[in-house]
């Protein structure tokens, strides 16, 4: 096996290392990336984005969004955690996640911490209390196998990030995750920091201190940075992809109080109705019509809406407020 430094904690040029690893620079033997991102939130492949992160928060606190070629759950990660992938040349005929958990499970087991086991399904836990999600996918005559490591992760973002609700309820969510989730580092009975623990975990891995490594030339950079950006760092790839749902958005300002209902296609506005106790001679009508088939993102609205005279249609409410209404 093969270990791959990505020397990034970039989330997409490490997914975009992934791809590359399984279409363009295909080894004939199995390779093992163990990477950390800065806080992002990286939703399953057949998930609905909107439905399943705090859009605003995770735009307030500067988190990545991205969207995972592997199906499964939306998970949260940060300098704290760790995520590994193992690529195995020769495609399996079905998902099976056992042969690749269990080095990481050996490798923590050597560390002391006992109590870390497979749930079955696609975590890893210890003592009952997840620290780990898995997902994987074929393609291209390859197995991709990747996981997270909650390792010293902020629990508190990981719940403020994926929880569309009221202070009340991301409050008591914060309490409910914490008696379901764990970080791996609240179980060490001599203490580590983070670079030890990810050098302890890929030798483990590895089977020992002697292993065959790669190093990424700068023209394998180049077109890494390049597949990054097709495939991952795109609107469309993060929102395109969103079957069909319905969202309300709501603001309140000096003016009143304005509340718009989306229904929303493959991340593309289809309809739009904006109510409210606001006060205006703005044709509210017109300026909904303009806003169907464009993409539910803040340019191509602000775009949509150039045209309307909001600061003058409307009483105290600007136009870069009711923007921040209508977008993400």
């Amino acid at each position: 096996m093969i270990y791959i430094e990505t020397g990034s904690t970039d989330p997409y040029f490490n997914f975009g290392l992934e791809y590359y690893l399984i279409t363009e620079k295909k080894f004939s033997e199995p390779v093992f990336l163990f990477w950390q991102t800065a806080p992002t939130l990286m939703v399953g492949k057949f998930q609905n984005t909107l439905e399943e992160i705090n859009a605003v928060y995770a735009k307030e606190h500067h988190i990545n969004i991205v969207r995972r070629m592997s199906g499964g759950g939306t998970i949260y990660t940060d300098m704290g955690g760790w995520q590994f992938t193992f690529i195995i040349p020769g495609q399996t005929e079905e998902i099976s996640f056992s042969e690749y958990i269990s080095p990481v499970i050996d490798a923590l087991h050597a560390m002391g911490i006992a109590g870390a086991g497979f749930n079955g399904r696609n975590d890893l836990v210890i003592e009952g209390k997840k620290f780990s999600g898995n997902a994987q996918y074929l393609y291209n005559g390859f197995t991709l196998h990747h996981g997270s490591l909650l390792f010293r992760t902020d629990i508190e973002q990981m719940v403020k990030s994926t929880t569309v609700a009221p202070y009340k309820v991301i409050s008591k969510g914060i309490k409910s995750v914490r008696d379901r989730v764990t970080n791996i580092s609240d179980h060490l009975s001599v203490p580590m920091d983070s670079l030890e623990f990810k050098e302890r975990m890929v030798t483990g891995i590895m089977g020992g201190s002697g292993y065959k490594t790669y190093d990424l030339t700068e023209a394998d950079r180049a077109r890494i940075s390049e597949l990054a950006d097709l495939k991952f760092n795109n609107w469309n790839s993060i929102y395109g992809r969103n079957p069909k749902c319905s969202l309300v958005k709501k603001g309140h300002f000096t003016g009143g109080n304005v509340e718009v209902s989306l229904e929303l296609y493959h991340g593309m506005i289809k309809d739009c109705a904006i109510h409210g106790d606001f006060f205006g001679s703005l044709d509210m009508d017109a300026l909904s019509a303009a806003l169907c088939g464009v993409n539910y993102e803040e340019s191509a609205i602000a775009a949509a809406l150039s045209s309307f005279d909001i600061e003058h249609g409307l009483y105290h409410i600007t136009r870069s407020e009711l923007i921040s209404c209508i977008a993400l």
